[in-house]
């Protein structure tokens, strides 16, 4: 009898075609960690309950018939025992996605790993026949160089079910197009590198450490110099304007081919910065070696780009420029769709830009699972940033952090552009006394309504109001009218929240920053004196706090530690009060940096993937979406929406119209007759309905009273 793994037309795939080429490719993924054995055996016997006769049945007389082909493989890792048993997760979640351990009193039909072990399944005996259990000649990992072997174990459980995941579906669409499938996977890091170093040449003639250029340079060249070094856990402590966005990817590069490294990845937690890099290089290394992934980016619109779509699956691109939401929740994911591109971050250059952004909530498990990339699956680390966080206490092994730039101490003196001045406690009318006598100044608050209410009190001639309560596209727009007047050297104020922070080329004479986390404040003063054309004691960034109290959701304890080391005197601006900053702020967090206990899910071999993968959130889903049609495109994209229904190309480009706010707002809104739910079963997706609530100058007014409603 001829056992059929697919059939497609006339084709077919016979089961041991498809499980001997899902195997190669599986072992060749996981034989980049060293664990080839491993992944070989699990593409063995995913499939193996496929050789049921009602499996079989099923396939060859396209019966609509429920046949569970998952379980079998793992009952007969069940049935070996040992190590296999590890490799039961990913056999059995291959397809529904890594299952929760559960308890020996689930029955059958629980989705657990304990149920399936229950589960009467089909007999498939004759798998025997065609195919044996490959053995597995490795451990998992060292445990003599594991602080929690069984955090580490579930970190390489999710790494061998993407080996899988990513075999199976490859080695199906291979027979399923005929080995037609338009995957371009780009140039080796060799070439990129050269065309990077072609692309810098004239930089490195430039010994002049007194300027600005010569110290980019000397930054530059230093990173080249040491990506010759072996694999580990870097760091790229260089102040703003020091050049680190090419520095590190000189490092990046340099380090890949010295190391045989696969590609660079770059973590980042703004769009914003993420589209700004992702263009810088394309333009050094060409369009098919970037791959940019992310909700906003869209690969689905055209033929041309289906290269990039495929790659965005799976990562299988020389340089990927992705979120912080898209990285470590693939890491703590389940389901195959986010864990395909798992075994692609190893043997990576990882860097984490914005450092200090790695969020708090989940600092914990975040670095643990960093920690684990570098020393179990051949990655190196960086950490890039200008305000570097304290995290080396939270490193378990003896792995040393080794800084890639130059004198680094001496080159914060260099790149000094602000005086920082700390004016107290003011009133919002002091504020805007001090702003009107401003000709280019940005002010920065800590909230949408208290932007909006400052620049209502302001509002007039070369004053400009900027937050998240305006949609993405129409703060673009405003973006590039200041940006225009303060190169032309007009009146210039802006009101706006602390989304000009990073990512945004803004260059103003003076800064106004409402007390928040240190790194924040730093931030905001980069938007002044940006291009260094002032002496640092003519600019500045003052810092300030209102009379009344205001609570920041998310924020409150950072405000309370800078609001503490500025009383005592603290230099918020120097290495030193940022690293007091971040070791206060982590103290005080304690046991909140591991918020959801996600530790606690993966204890004593028994795991719960499901579980973890579900409370482990970077974005909580406290708020809503609000669609603003009030531009031709955005009218015709509602149209679709309402008509023809719910896609993810379609509301990936709604996002450039849509403003998220919280329920409490939403329900004052709602309550007044200014919004309703968009039809068509999008959970919190609603549209305003009265235009007059959104403008030009401020976007969606979020002044409106509780209480308001409308009487029908």
């Amino acid at each position: 009898m001829e056992y059929i793994a697919h059939l497609n037309e006339e084709r077919t795939q016979t089961l041991k075609d498809h499980l001997c080429g899902t195997a190669e490719l599986a072992g060749y993924f996981a034989g980049r960690f060293g664990k080839a054995d491993w992944g070989y055996a699990c593409g063995m016997l995913h499939d193996i309950g496929k050789y049921s006769l009602a499996f079989q049945d099923k396939i060859k007389n396209n019966s609509n018939r429920q046949v569970d082909h998952s379980t079998a493989g793992a009952k007969a890792c069940f049935e070996k025992g040992g190590m296999y048993s590890f490799m039961s997760y990913c056999i059995a979640g291959h397809h529904s996605g890594l299952p929760d351990y559960g308890s020996s009193s689930d029955p059958g039909n629980a989705p657990t790993l304990q149920g399936r072990k229950k589960k009467h399944i089909e007999d498939c005996g004759a798998y025997k026949s065609e195919i044996h259990i490959p053995e597995i000649k490795t451990l998992p990992f060292d445990p003599q160089n594991s602080p929690d072997p069984d955090f580490s174990l579930s970190v390489f459980i999710r790494m061998l079910y993407s080996c899988l995941v990513d075999a199976d579906f490859l080695d199906t669409e291979y027979f399923m197009k005929e080995g037609r499938t338009q995957r371009e996977t780009g140039e080796e890091p060799s070439v990129l590198l050269e065309k990077l170093k072609k692309h810098v040449a004239g930089w490195l003639l430039n010994e002049d450490t007194e300027t600005v250029n010569g110290r980019r340079t000397e930054i530059l060249r230093h990173c080249f110099e040491w990506g010759h070094k072996e694999r580990g856990i870097f760091q790229l402590t260089v102040p703003t304007g020091g050049g680190k966005t090419i520095a590190s990817l000189a490092f990046a590069l340099q380090h890949a081919v010295e190391n045989q490294m696969d590609r660079v990845i770059y973590v980042i937690p703004y769009t914003s910065i993420i589209e700004q890099n992702a263009a810088v290089f394309r333009k050094i290394l060409g369009e098919q070696n970037v791959l940019e992934n992310h909700y906003n980016v869209d690969y689905e619109s055209t033929e041309e780009l289906m290269p990039m779509q495929l790659a965005s699956e799976n990562w299988d691109k020389p340089v990927v420029v992705t979120t912080n939401v898209q990285f470590f929740e693939s890491l703590f994911a389940n389901k195959s769709s986010k864990c395909r591109k798992l075994h692609n971050i190893a043997n990576s250059v990882i860097i984490f830009d914005e450092a200090q952004m790695l969020p708090t909530d989940y600092l914990k498990p975040c670095i643990a699972v960093m920690e684990e990339l570098a020393a179990n699956f051949g990655s190196s680390i960086v950490l890039c940033t200008a305000t570097q966080p304290a995290l080396s206490p939270f490193f378990q092994r003896e792995m040393p952090v080794t800084e890639l730039c130059p004198r680094v101490e001496e080159q914060f003196r260099f790149f000094e552009r602000v005086t920082f001045q700390n004016v107290g406690t003011i009133s919002e009318d002091e504020l805007i006394e001090k702003l009107q006598k401003e000709e280019q100044a940005l002010c920065i608050v800590n909230t949408k309504k208290r932007a909006q209410r400052l620049y209502q009190k302001m509002k007039g001639e070369g004053v400009f109001h900027l937050s998240t309560a305006m949609y993405p596209k129409h703060r673009r727009r405003v973006l590039d009218k200041i940006r225009r007047l303060v190169k032309d050297g007009k009146r210039c104020i802006l009101i706006s929240t602390s989304l000009v922070e990073a990512g945004v080329d803004l260059d103003f004479c003076t800064v106004y920053r409402q007390l928040a986390g240190v790194d924040s404040m730093i931030q905001a003063a980069g938007r002044c004196n940006r291009e260094g054309k002032r002496a640092a004691q003519d600019s500045f960034a003052y810092l300030f706090q209102f009379e009344e109290k205001e609570y920041v959701p998310g924020q409150q304890l950072q405000i309370d530690v800078s609001k503490m080391l500025l009383s005592e005197g603290e230099d918020i601006s120097s290495l030193h009060g940022i690293e007091k900053y971040f070791e206060a702020l982590y103290h005080f967090r304690g046991e909140s940096l591991d918020k959801k206990k996600i530790f606690e899910e993966f204890k004593d071999k028994r795991y719960n993937f499901a579980k973890a993968a579900k409370e482990f959130k970077l974005i909580e889903e406290n708020t809503l979406t609000v669609f603003i049609s009030r531009e031709e495109d955005a009218e015709e994209l509602l149209w679709q929406i309402k008509h023809q229904g719910y896609t993810k190309s379609g509301m990936r480009k709604a996002g450039q119209y849509c403003v998220q706010l919280y329920e409490n707002d939403i329900e004052k809104l709602r309550g007044a007759g200014m919004l309703r739910q968009v039809p068509g079963g999008i959970e919190n997706f609603y549209e305003l309905v009265d235009s007059g609530q959104y403008s030009e100058e401020m976007g969606l007014d979020l002044g409106i009273e509780s209480g308001i409603a409308v009487v029908m």
